[in-house]
């Protein structure tokens, strides 16, 4: 086992150029990352010089085995915590031969969003909360849990210490020094309200890059677990009953928003998104109808409302905003399983180009 590691931990810089790439993608789930390497003959920093690929669509769910071949176009660029010296994480998109985005690519149409004059001119930024439930392999059950048995009540896990209130935590330390070396902006981690759940924040983050930096992070969090031998869920509700379920709150802010007079800019998008709640809540999550009961802070599915310091709101406006007269907002109705290019993207086409 030592050779392996060693194998394993080979530092390729001391005796060639080339430089491994593992280029990743999202499969036709929508959820099911997916990814494969390529040896590039030297050091690579612009995706734009990298070279497309192509994958099998019809193993992917994305393409018929007739006419299976899938292009990959590489997006952004980030170094590999796990091979490191000059290996670099490649996030793709994936399109036809011909050129066109295949269906399950949200990509290309939040790109589309972000590059609108009047969106660039906003300059919109997003911090992502990113909730998510370690379980074990075998059994499926929580981390920390008895097999087959409920730990107590919630209460003294969220942000807790100790064997018996958290559980999994060199999986997440692992993961949040992994993501500051792939050059991921994560801004901080804690231990949810039900025990084996954690929660990794990304951001700030302008357009696009928010919905690439939450893909690789979650990359990242998948290959950990694999490595311990752990099962990863972004189920927003893993666990029925009296526990809480899993959510991506997406805290937003335009230009607009960030100056002096910003909090009347922000009502009016709350108020935006209120009017198109029934859209939002379709494209935020499958399976979010299990979370958003209205219990566990929540709202209830059916209900738009906000509130300063309310997190039994769909929007929450932090009191530091409030009293400043500017900021952001917190929208709390993402599941924890969201595809952050479509909620990111909508979320300013709602309050930056939509005009009712």
């Amino acid at each position: 086992m030592s050779l392996l590691s060693d194998l394993v931990n080979l530092n390729l810089s001391e005796t060639t150029e080339k430089v491994i790439a593992e280029y990743i993608w999202i499969g036709g789930s929508g959820m099911d990352i997916r990814s494969k390497a390529r040896t590039l003959p030297g050091p690579v920093t612009d995706p734009a010089k990298l070279p497309k690929w192509n994958y099998d669509g019809s193993s992917t769910g994305q393409a018929p085995g007739d006419d299976s071949e899938v292009i990959l176009h590489p997006q952004a660029i980030f170094r590999d915590p796990f091979r490191r010296g000059n290996n670099i994480l490649v996030m793709c998109d994936a399109y036809t031969p011909a050129g066109e985005p295949i269906s399950t690519n949200k990509r290309y149409n939040a790109a589309k969003v972000f590059s609108h004059p009047d969106v660039v001119a906003e300059e919109p930024w997003y911090g992502i909360e990113q909730e998510y439930t370690l379980l074990q392999k075998d059994v499926k059950w929580p981390m920390g849990w008895p097999r087959g048995g409920y730990p107590g009540p919630q209460g003294p896990y969220y942000c807790g210490v100790g064997a018996d209130k958290a559980f999994g935590r060199d999986i997440v330390d692992s993961h949040y020094k992994a993501c500051l070396f792939a050059g991921i902006n994560i801004s901080g981690v804690n231990g949810e309200v039900m025990p084996g759940q954690w929660e990794f924040q990304v951001g700030p983050v302008a357009g696009i890059s928010a919905g690439d930096e939450l893909w690789v992070a979650r990359y990242i969090l998948e290959r950990i677990t694999e490595i311990a031998g752990v099962t990863l869920t972004f189920d927003p509700k893993p666990i029925e009953g009296d526990w809480n379920g899993a959510g991506a709150h997406t805290n937003y802010s335009t230009k607009s928003m960030r100056t002096d007079g910003g909090y009347e800019v922000i009502k009016k998008a709350i108020e935006k998104l209120g009017l198109k709640h029934k859209e939002h809540i379709a494209a935020y999550g499958e399976g979010n109808d299990r979370r958003l009961t209205g219990k566990h802070e929540t709202a209830d599915i059916k209900n738009f409302l906000w509130g300063v310091a309310n997190r039994g709101a769909s929007v929450r406006v932090g009191r530091e905003t409030e009293r400043n007269g500017k900021g952001y907002f917190e929208d709390r109705r993402p599941a924890s399983n969201m595809d952050p290019y479509v909620v990111t993207s909508m979320i300013a086409e709602t309050t930056i180009l939509w005009h009712p």
